[in-house]
């Protein structure tokens, strides 16, 4: 689990990101970040019913990015907010990911989507 001071919690956190942050997109993930004044970097995520309306497959999703970005926080650049979104209307589009196929989906896989994501951002090394 994502330890509490590297969470998004406050809607006005998510507010505030989605007004000034920057955005990035890889496959099916939409990361917007932004920065704080803070000695941590904090994360959110957004898993909506657009996506799947079944509530075990957002959580699902959601508990697979939270450990994923637990795993990259030492890597992960200091003093950033950001909210990472499940794109909802990449359904029928070739060579992504519907609700169906997120949950048969490797852990491994949506590590390397996370990888190029976080590189794209600039906010991790390597």
């Amino acid at each position: 689990m994502l330890p509490k001071k590297n969470r998004l919690k406050k809607n006005k956190d998510f507010e505030r990101i989605f007004k000034i942050g920057k955005g990035y997109r890889e496959n099916f993930l939409f990361l917007k970040i932004a920065e704080n004044n803070l000695k941590t970097s904090r994360f959110g995520f957004v898993v909506s019913k657009k996506f799947s309306k079944k509530a075990f497959i957002r959580n699902k999703i959601k508990r697979r990015l939270r450990e994923l970005v637990k795993l990259k926080l030492p890597e992960i650049r200091k003093g950033i907010d950001g909210v990472i979104l499940v794109i909802p209307g990449l359904k029928n589009k070739p060579r992504t990911l519907s609700a169906e196929r997120v949950r048969g989906k490797d852990f491994w896989e949506l590590e390397g989507i996370i990888n190029r994501l976080f590189k794209k951002a600039g906010i991790i090394s390597k």
